[in-house]
This record gives C-alpha cells, structure tokens and sequence, in this order.
C-alpha cells in the first residue's frame, strides 16, 4: 500500500467512525447535560485515563479550568493522571491499580462527576477508580472503544467509538470531548 493509500484509508476511517457518531448525537448530548448539571451544582469534573488517554484527561481538565472557546469563569475540573507525586506514591505503595482510586477516596464527593477514557474499557485502575467512585458518591461515565470492555457496566452512561483500533477511537474520544466542552461552555456563559 502507497503512503498516499494509506493516509486516505486511515483519514476515511476516521471521518466514518465521526459520521457514525454525527448520526446519533443524543447521548453525546446526554452525556453534555451530565457535565453541565455537575459544574452547575458546584461539582467538579475528574477526568482519568492512561498514556493517550492520560494526556487527554490532562488536555480536556485545562479546557475547563482555563477556556475552551471562551473567556468565562473557571470552571472546576481535575486531571487524576497530572499529579507525578501521588502517582509515583500509590503505585508504588498501594499498587499500580489503585492510582486513581486513591484519588478518588482524597478528592471525589457526591455531586462530582469521574470521566474515564479508556480505549479498551480492561484498565484495572480504571475498574478500580469507578468502584471508588461508587463508594464515594461520585457519578461516572466513560468513553471507552473495543466494546467497552467490564468497564462499560460499572458506569452510570458509556459511550462507546464503534472501533478496534486504539489511536482512531482515542481521536474520537478528543472530538467528542470537545462537542461536549463547546455545549457546557454554552450553557454556563
């Protein structure tokens, strides 16, 4: 295959897995409303995820807390995956799978809101994290692909990216996100 064949196949690959989403937006929508009523009642939203998915937790907490499209208020959001310190600490001390659940117990109260990417829905400290979220009061919901995985039923509201592979449905978590942070950012402005 020609690196131009390629380049195309990957790009319509990804413009069908956006279509596939552009075709029913309601539980984007939903998941919207989710985030906007959390930051409306003064919850904050913690985003968690591993590699890729990490610095999308890191990427979509600053559009929060700094701007999206915007000038507005801050508002409250938290990447679980920024902290180097308590990441090191707990994988070492309580175990890598216990990373973000830990986070969760300090930080997670009822009215917040856990957001988990995971491309695989299999991230035993993404199972863990959800537990803890349940534990604690805390709503969760995640973006997930392959399936969803057993991360799928231990949330409150999936959405799942139709695809097997691991950087398209990482992108279309990003494309999601941002529709959604465009919808809060509408709302609460």
């Amino acid at each position: 295959m020609s690196d131009e064949a390629r380049i195309a196949e990957g790009l319509t690959m990804l413009a069908r897995l956006a279509e596939a989403a552009a075709a029913d937006p309601a539980p984007i929508a939903r998941m919207a409303r989710r985030y906007t009523d959390t930051l409306r009642a003064g919850g904050t939203l913690l985003f968690a995820g591993n590699g890729g998915s990490a610095a999308d937790a890191q990427h979509l907490a600053t559009e929060y807390v700094v701007r999206f499209q915007r000038n507005r208020r801050a508002l409250s959001a938290l990447a679980l995956s920024a902290d180097s310190s308590i990441l090191t600490a707990a994988g070492n001390d309580l175990g890598f799978d216990q990373i973000f659940a830990r986070q969760v117990e300090a930080l997670g109260k009822p009215g917040d809101l856990l957001v988990l990417h995971s491309t695989s829905g299999e991230s035993v400290n993404l199972l863990r994290a959800a537990e803890a979220a349940r534990r604690a009061g805390v709503a969760v919901v995640a973006l997930l692909g392959k399936g969803g995985g057993p991360l799928a039923a231990l949330v409150d509201e999936a959405l799942i990216v139709p695809s097997n592979t691991t950087h398209r449905i990482q992108e279309m978590h990003l494309a999601i996100e941002h529709a959604i942070a465009e919808l809060v950012e509408a709302e609460l402005t």
